[in-house]
């Protein structure tokens, strides 16, 4: 088995197993990640102010910048369960850490799942002496598997970083609960490149700006949206620091791997059958850009057209001209491509400037009310 994903870069190990969180199910529902070198960490958090328990504690490993290890639940989301909930999810990290003969801040806990539910905290450290005798340097492919909720296909991906012999891996969780502002997913990223642990939080960011807060399922957000990248250095190369054209070249390896992950995530949206791409071109601002991108995304009136490959170009330019930006309607032009395809595309060109901004949202279809029903 290759090693790929979370596990493409040297150093790192990882494993999905079951542990039995989801009781009607018999797939893997616990995962691993874990360096066997120190390593810088970023990463991005929800914007919802209804932050799940592994949020309030992610938060705090990534203000100081260093970690070692992330443990991934799906089943629960260890959200809205009050202080019991963060009591349980600091006992996991607590455990994670011991077994790991690491410090406890260094532990990241990531979870996915319904929310409201007691975190079955008791089933996860009962299960941490197997993870760390089951995981390897080939385990990227069962970590992935083991984060998923309602998706129907595993994400990962791998990227090399021109110049170096460091890579940068990643897996991504999210179908449902979509929505731009860190989305509604899990995202877990690592490389064996040395790099300056500021220079890392600020590539992530503007990776994620340009892809994770770009998509769109259903206008939904979550509480446990979570991007993180931990880096340990085991390429042995020189240390990346920004504003060199090494730190370019890292972050746009970094944005790329992002993009193809949040692009996977929409492509396997709750129900969906198409992707489509909106670029907004010509605006006389970038925010203005993104702010019409976002809005046609989450459109249902375009959603329902792409999935009916409806030419309705009046339903994009109406998104258009709600979504809080300057526009001049007499100058918009329209252009719905490839509606037939997996794939389509709308081009809008404001005629303003030269700012643009793309994003990608998926069609509207009964699959997702089937789905979102019958959720448990």
């Amino acid at each position: 088995m290759k090693r790929t994903g979370v596990t493409a870069p040297k150093g790192f190990l990882a494993v999905g197993l079951r542990a039995g969180i989801k009781k009607k199910s018999k797939k893997k529902d616990l995962a691993m990640i874990f360096s066997e070198l120190p390593c810088a960490l970023a990463g991005v958090t929800t914007q919802n102010k209804v932050a799940a328990a592994p949020i309030i504690l992610a938060r705090e490993t990534i203000v100081r910048g260093r970690a070692q290890a992330v443990i991934v639940n799906s089943g629960n989301a260890n959200a809205c369960t009050g202080d019991e909930g963060l009591k349980r999810a600091q006992k996991v990290r607590k455990a994670v850490a011991k077994e790991f003969s690491i410090h406890e801040e260094e532990v990241v806990v990531a979870s996915t799942g319904i929310i409201g539910v007691p975190y079955p905290a008791d089933i996860i450290i009962s299960a941490i002496p197997a993870l760390k005798k089951q995981m390897s340097s080939r385990g990227g492919l069962s970590a992935a598997q083991a984060i998923l909720t309602t998706d129907l296909v595993v994400k990962q991906v791998v990227f090399p970083i021109p110049g170096t012999k460091a890579v940068i891996g990643g897996m991504s969780k999210g179908s449902g609960m979509i929505h731009p502002n860190m989305a509604t997913m899990l995202g877990f990223l690592t490389t064996d490149a040395l790099i300056d642990p500021i220079a890392l939080q600020k590539a992530l960011w503007d990776a994620v700006d340009v892809s994770f807060n770009m998509i769109s399922v259903d206008g939904d957000t979550s509480t446990n949206d979570m991007v993180t990248i931990m880096a340990n250095g085991a390429a042995g190369n020189k240390k990346i620091k920004e504003n060199t054209k090494d730190y370019e070249s890292f972050k746009k390896a970094l944005t790329k791997a992002c993009i193809l992950l949040a692009q996977m995530i929409v492509r396997d949206g709750e129900g969906a059958k198409k992707m489509f791409e909106v670029h907004v071109k010509n605006a006389r601002h970038k925010l203005d850009a993104i702010k019409i991108a976002k809005t046609i995304i989450t459109s249902p009136l375009v959603k329902t057209a792409i999935a009916g490959a409806d030419n309705n170009w009046g339903r994009t330019i109406a998104a258009a001209g709600r979504a809080g930006a300057y526009i001049e309607p007499a100058k918009v032009k329209v252009e719905m491509k490839d509606l037939k395809t997996k794939s389509p595309k709308i081009v809008l060109d404001l005629g303003l400037g030269n700012a643009e901004a793309t994003a990608w949202g998926c069609d509207l279809t009964e699959g997702y009310i089937k789905i979102n029903t019958h959720y448990n």
